[in-house]
């Protein structure tokens, strides 16, 4: 009878060490990965290691190892540090990757938090590389924004007017707690143990004394955030009497009573979500080059209307590229007299939707000049026939973001933070295209 099965010997000893090498096919994301680090300026994240001549302490890990171990993780999905650490003893790309280094997680952990400064560099080293591949032509450029969820529960919100109710109620249990701990006598010693005077604050009083601060912080926050507001719609100066329109119905700095802070993280905001309803997240903002669908450009905000990044995001694709867009798409989230004013500015032609009023020319008259002339362009027949290009241009990265890399909420906290994980993610997507794209194109 001849042989059925391949040989299969467990415990058969080996002459030679195995390589790693020989286990990754040629074409696997991980050389890709590992190769593209190696072409990256690193000269700034090793800088810090070197500084340490003295020899002490334990020896760190190079930023080529951490940032290929990094990306390949999120390219695959895998954000958790302590995953990744399991993934390094499990997983053969991480391993042949990791070089047979075993970083723990709190390793990676902590490497990733004190670089994420770095990973907007990073971002745009990789987008100059897919353009000198020609992967990014910046021909028609596709912009848009996507709710992730922040590392924080909406249930930790507070409204302005509730903090302002919980800011009196808790000054006047602090008020009584605190008079009810002047009659604490020194003779009470013994309720308190032997190491304490017997006048220190009770527990009850600290706890209510730290909400009281975090509460007057919150609301703080909120005030300067809206004096900011104002300010930049000119609402701080005085109103002239002669002065038409409505009248504003709160003093100037003083927030809406509806406005929330969220305690876990400050810096995230409500946002609706077509799905979720109303959830604790942050705004991602993506340019979408239309050739390879390529991320030029990538930004957090906190705001969760689009209509303030269209030319930000336009301006910043162009920086990244050392290119200006011939075509830039975007929704009707993005309208306004502004953007369209700053786009002729730019000398970009825009096909931005105008909603409802894209059929009513005197609608769009009375929004200003360039709503008109926007207008007058959305009723040809060639600016509706490129605009439809927008949704197969930079909604399917949306969807590869959160349904192929899984990545749909943040695990850090603070705008800061976020938009270092942002760029790290947006890269490692640009990273898995361009392993593709270059292997067809080769």
């Amino acid at each position: 009878m001849g042989q059925v099965f391949h040989e299969y010997e467990p415990n058969q000893s080996l002459l030679l060490p195995p390589s790693l090498d020989d286990w990754l096919p040629e074409d696997h994301l991980a050389r890709f990965v590992s190769d593209t680090v190696d072409t990256l300026d690193l000269r700034s994240l090793v800088k810090r290691y070197t500084k340490r001549k003295d020899g002490r302490g334990q020896l760190a890990y190079h930023p080529q190892l951490m940032l290929k171990i990094l990306f390949y993780s999120y390219a695959e999905g895998i954000f958790s540090s302590r995953k990744i650490a399991k993934g390094i003893e499990n997983l053969v790309a991480l391993r042949f990757l990791a070089a047979g280094n075993l970083p723990s997680h709190r390793t990676i952990a902590r490497f990733r938090l004190e670089n994420l400064k770095h990973f907007e560099r990073l971002f745009v080293e990789v987008v100059r590389i897919a353009t000198r591949s020609g992967l990014v032509k910046m021909g028609t450029l596709a912009i848009d924004g996507s709710k992730l969820k922040a590392n924080a529960s909406k249930h930790k919100a507070m409204s302005y007017s509730r903090m302002k109710d919980e800011e009196k109620r808790l000054d006047k249990e602090v008020r009584r707690i605190t008079d009810l701990a002047k009659g604490i006598d020194e003779a009470e010693d013994a309720e308190f143990g032997e190491d304490f005077r017997g006048d220190e604050l009770p527990e009850e009083l600290r706890r209510r004394e730290d909400r009281l601060a975090a509460i007057r912080k919150a609301k703080k926050e909120l005030e300067e955030e809206q004096a900011a507001e104002d300010k930049a719609k000119g609402r701080d100066k005085p109103r002239a009497k002669s002065q038409r329109g409505p009248k504003i119905k709160r003093p100037n700095g003083v927030p809406k009573d509806t406005k929330q802070a969220n305690f876990t993280d400050p810096d995230s905001r409500i946002m609706g979500d077509t799905k979720k309803g109303f959830q604790q997240a942050y705004n991602g903002q993506i340019s979408v080059d239309a050739e390879a669908q390529i991320i030029v450009a990538a930004d957090i905000t906190q705001c969760a209307a689009d209509v303030g990044q269209l030319v930000p995001m336009t301006e910043a694709a162009m920086k990244n590229t050392a290119k200006s867009p011939k075509v830039v798409l975007a929704d009707a989230g993005y309208k306004s007299e502004e953007n369209f004013q700053a786009m002729e500015d730019l000398q970009v032609k825009a096909h931005v939707a105008l909603g409802r009023g894209e059929k009513d020319p005197a609608k769009a008259s009375k929004a200003g000049p360039s709503t008109a002339r926007m207008q007058r362009r959305r009723q040809t027949k060639s600016s509706r026939k490129i605009y439809k290009r927008r949704k197969v241009i930079v909604e399917p990265v949306f969807g590869w973001i959160k349904s192929v890399l899984g990545f749909r909420s943040f695990s850090l906290r603070g705008v800061e933070k976020v938009t270092g994980e942002w760029n790290l993610v947006c890269l490692t997507l640009n990273l898995r295209r361009m392993s593709k794209q270059l292997e067809w194109s080769s």
